[in-house]
């Protein structure tokens, strides 16, 4: 088993050196970060899961251009952020919602939540969603880079290529549109509906 309390950069380091280990160590710390980002960008499982394949992929072929002064995380992100902005482009159609029907099988099978409740959780996941989706792509990542993996404006910056001002600004503009797209959702709330 690889050493887990080595630094991301020497672990980088020996996984540049063909560790195979060292490399799996890196997957194993940074996946599930590389994965929230990429499902937050497709909305999808099964787009996400390809998206963090391809980012360790090229992640693995540009070892040796990471430099250990910086982060490796964000370096990743970077990557990240690149696979799935190319995969959103690449992509056609996108997936259909599920339809009425399927969530009540689903809720009779589960013995858990109402058809209701799950109606009504799968309009919310929806709504953020299409909230997310109606971002431009550099918006959408820095507010989920911000707000779902808890970045630095640095660590924005550098992963985005972007000053600071204009990091600050992006999320702040999909702060705003989020907001405004949501408003309904929180009217529902209070209303009890």
């Amino acid at each position: 088993m690889f050493q887990m309390h080595l630094d991301d950069a020497a672990v980088v380091a020996r996984a540049a050196t063909g560790d195979e280990d060292a490399f799996r160590a890196l997957v194993e710390r940074h996946s599930r970060s590389v994965f929230r980002l990429a499902f937050r960008m497709t909305g999808s499982v099964e787009d996400a899961e390809d998206v963090v394949q391809d980012t360790f992929v090229r992640a693995y072929r540009q070892l040796a251009r990471f430099e250990a002064r910086s982060n490796f995380a964000t370096w990743l992100y970077r990557i990240g952020f690149n696979c799935a902005i190319d995969f959103l482009r690449s992509r056609r159609t996108r997936e259909t919602p599920q339809e009425e029907e399927t969530l009540e099988r689903l809720a009779l099978h589960a013995g858990g939540p109402s058809s209701e409740d799950l109606v009504f959780a799968g309009q919310i996941g929806a709504r953020v969603q299409d909230a997310l989706n109606a971002l431009s792509e550099q918006e959408r990542a820095a507010f989920l880079m911000r707000h779902y993996h808890g970045c630095s404006i640095d660590e924005i910056c550098t992963a985005l290529g972007l000053k600071t001002n204009a990091a600050k600004h992006s999320i702040f503009r999909a702060v705003k549109k989020m907001r405004t797209e949501l408003a309904p959702l929180l009217r529902m709330r209070a209303e009890g509906l």
